[in-house]
């Protein structure tokens, strides 16, 4: 994921629809935080197996961190609805909140055979249909309609969605509110009915905590879903009460975080490519095990003890490790209570693993190694190799400020030339003098790389000439000309020839 996710400018988090009337469990639709007590987490021992941390991850707290693994707070946004989600004939729970209500009677198209028993009628204003064209009981409607059900009105729209006219209201919709969770809904004790909603307490304790991570913002589904009080009619209408809380708490705030890291991170690279494959899919995918295979792009010999570190996002608990003799540690962990009822702590835990003292890597070879975690998490950054004492980032992870350049080269070329050029980002000429394969004066030789092509396709390591200079392809690409797509695009500047 993260070769991706990375070059966005923008990542909307669908922070909704964490529980809905697909199955029995009820519960808040848009929870900001766990609270420890989700029936459907607590059915799957969620909160019971050890090496799940207690972890509760039908939250927005828990998808943003998921995502902050690979981006910037400031990149990301958090999805809020302004609908309802519902469920009838709940039983057990506070007032409904993680009560259950299952049926076998399931919408037509749905592929299932026990669901839950969605509210209908006058709880599910949207009236969407299955496929066999029957109402899909969901407990969908607008904000403005549940607000009208709390305060026991008959809306004069009713008639629109095919109410009749002298409708009315049984029972009392009863507004609740969870502190922990940050949710509201309404409780109908004599129908039974449950009705996840957002309100002005929930909207303004998601905005500040939006505020306080440094987040982007907030995208909303959908803005039509927002209410206000027409006094002339004595009802709720479309309005914008919501979406005004948002605005009066994002328009004071400071700047959104526009740093990935949450310590200083190295101002040279290290051309090393990392990347986790080989996961398993369907349902042999726990634990999440796939393969970390390092590559050594660089053009010096990685010797045994090169110590690697990355971060990987609190999301997934703090035990995480390899499985092939590199000695992994979690060497710093912004979360390490048990559970995270009312949001976890910080973004990341650290992770250090150690090429074994036998084994050497040259330049272009690749090792690959078993890791192990044990609840989702966006691909690891932050990533930094530290080679003979001395620490450096990797290309990868787009750092910006960073100096790309290895210590030395691999043959060829004064011992000076290259260090000097990898210890202080190339002020002495690093690789692209003394540090080159082309002999220990530091002057340019005959570029030997084919010229390039802009038809043909390059992938990561392929070697070209364009203008007098020799580049690397970091990455595949086609058509873009080398020393055209600066310091962070494709193309690794290797030096005149």
């Amino acid at each position: 994921m993260f070769p991706h996710v990375r070059r966005l400018v923008r990542l909307c988090v669908l922070s909704y629809d964490l529980h809905g009337a697909w199955n029995e469990y009820v519960g808040p639709n848009a929870a900001l935080f766990d609270d420890g007590k989700d029936a459907e987490l607590a059915a799957a021992g969620v909160y019971t197996t050890s090496q799940y941390g207690g972890i509760g991850y039908l939250n927005a707290d828990w998808a943003y961190h998921y995502y902050r693994t690979s981006l910037p707070p400031g990149r990301i946004n958090i999805g809020l609805p302004y609908y309802t989600r519902g469920w009838q004939n709940v039983t057990g729970g506070t007032n409904g909140l993680w009560g259950r209500a299952a049926t076998t009677d399931c919408p037509a198209g749905s592929g299932l055979t026990r669901c839950g028993d969605g509210a209908e009628g006058i709880d599910n204003l949207w009236h969407d249909l299955d496929t066999a064209g029957e109402e899909s009981p969901a407990g969908s409607n607008p904000m403005w309609h549940a607000k009208n059900l709390e305060a026991g009105i008959t809306g004069d729209y009713l008639t629109q969605y095919g109410f009749p006219a002298d409708t009315a209201l049984t029972g009392d919709y009863v507004r609740n509110y969870d502190t922990t969770l940050a949710a509201p809904w309404l409780w109908n004790a004599e129908k039974k009915v449950f009705l996840s909603t957002e309100d002005e307490q929930s909207v303004q304790a998601k905005a500040d905590w939006i505020v306080e991570q440094g987040i982007g913002g907030a995208m909303v589904w959908e803005l039509a879903g927002d209410y206000g009080w027409n006094a002339g009619k004595g009802q709720y209408e479309q309005g914008d009460t919501l979406t005004a809380t948002l605005y009066d708490a994002f328009r004071t705030a400071a700047p959104y975080g526009a740093t990935r890291a949450t310590v200083p991170m190295p101002d040279h690279t290290l051309d090393i490519g990392v990347e986790f494959t080989d996961f398993a899919l369907g349902d042999n995918n726990y634990p999440i095990s796939p393969t970390l295979r390092i590559t050594n792009n660089s053009d010096i010999t990685l010797p045994g003890g090169t110590e690697f570190r990355f971060d990987y996002g609190t999301s997934a608990p703090g035990n995480a490790r390899d499985q092939s003799g590199f000695g992994s540690a979690i060497v710093r962990s912004d979360h390490t209570r048990s559970g995270n009822t009312g949001g976890l702590d910080g973004p990341y835990h650290r992770v250090s693993l150690t090429l074994p003292g036998w084994q050497s890597l040259a330049p272009g070879q690749s090792v690959a190694l078993d890791f192990v975690y044990y609840l989702p998490t966006a691909t690891p950054s932050n990533w930094t190799v530290t080679v003979d004492g001395t620490e450096y980032g990797i290309p990868g992870d787009l750092a910006r400020g960073t100096t790309p350049g290895d210590p030395g080269g691999s043959s060829g070329g004064s011992d000076t030339g290259g260090d000097t050029g990898g210890d202080t980002g190339g002020d002495s000429g690093g690789t692209d003098s003394g540090g080159s394969d082309s002999g220990g004066t530091g002057e340019p030789g005959e570029c030997t790389a084919p010229p390039w092509d802009p038809a043909a396709v390059y992938t990561a390591g392929d070697l070209v000439s364009r203008q007098d200079h020799s580049w690397r392809a970091k990455w595949w690409t086609r058509g873009e000309e080398p020393g055209t797509t600066g310091q962070w695009g494709v193309w690794e500047d290797l030096g005149p020839c």
